[in-house]
């Protein structure tokens, strides 16, 4: 019996090491959640991580539809913030960082199918090409998104684009020249591209989020939402000044129960 106990306590504290179960929920405020590529990752990728598969993607958004709740668009959360429309009873951002081909030909057809929105930060550059920041010792160049695709998915009112700045580089490393450049320029190129205005930054890395200089250049901008990759949920309405918004990084190794205390609780793992 006292081996039991003990075999039993051993597994309750691995599973609250492992998991934040034991953590309040969190009441309101904006899920905004944080995918990168969307598929199978390539044999000894170092950033398997970052791909989620088209079955657990899938898995994850009739999680949010079963629990109720709105995709929305930056687009949607101006309005609300200005008074023209109220936000949903419970809205999430469903956010792609990067811009990659794989976002249009696996997430894309299942973000239609259940008639759900997301946002995708796009590296202006790299648009047409390959993600060439990338170490492809680490992980093999893939695709990006083509400007066909980018405007298909815009026009069907689904997906809305921001920025991810011009080449993806570390915004901390540059010179305030270059870091102006890299916020504006891609503000400027993308909204000359696509013919609306762009309110939504993500930062590459998330490295600047909490530099004062660089999160300043990137509000002078003009965007209205800056996003870090600080695991959390932002309060709403969102304090502006206080920081940029908060995310919950979507691994791919996530088990259901990862998705539920992310939403829940704002943050799965230790």
């Amino acid at each position: 019996m006292i081996g039991t106990l003990a075999a039993l306590a051993a597994a309750g504290a691995a599973a609250s090491c492992r998991w934040n179960w034991w953590r309040p929920r969190v009441t309101g405020g904006m899920p905004a959640l944080m995918y990168h590529k969307i598929g199978l990752p390539p044999s000894g990728s170092k950033l398997a991580k970052l791909w989620v598969s088209p079955t657990r993607f899938r898995r994850q958004l009739e999680y949010l539809r079963k629990n109720g709740y709105t995709a929305i668009t930056f687009a949607e959360w101006r309005d609300a913030e200005a008074g023209r429309k109220p936000l949903p009873e419970k809205p999430v951002l469903i956010t792609f960082d990067d811009g990659y081909r794989n976002n249009y030909e696996l997430a894309y057809p299942v973000l239609r199918e259940f008639g759900m929105k997301a946002c995708i930060f796009l590296v202006y550059e790299t648009m047409d090409h390959h993600n060439a920041w990338h170490d492809p010792a680490g992980e093999p160049w893939i695709p990006m998104l083509t400007w066909a695709q980018i405007r298909e998915m815009q026009d069907s009112g689904l997906v809305e684009l921001g920025s991810h700045t011009m080449k993806h580089r570390s915004l901390p490393s540059l010179p305030p020249d270059q870091v102006r450049w890299e916020v504006t320029e891609s503000k400027k190129r993308l909204e000359d591209k696509l013919g609306r205005e762009m309110t939504g930054f993500a930062y590459p890395y998330g490295a600047g989020a909490y530099v004062p200089a660089v999160r300043a250049a990137a509000l002078e901008a003009g965007y209205r939402f800056d996003f870090s990759i600080k695991q959390g949920i932002s309060t709403l309405p969102w304090n502006r000044e206080a920081e940029a918004v908060k995310r919950l990084f979507i691994r791919g190794d996530d088990a259901m129960l990862d998705f539920h205390l992310n939403l829940t609780r704002g943050r799965a793992r230790l």
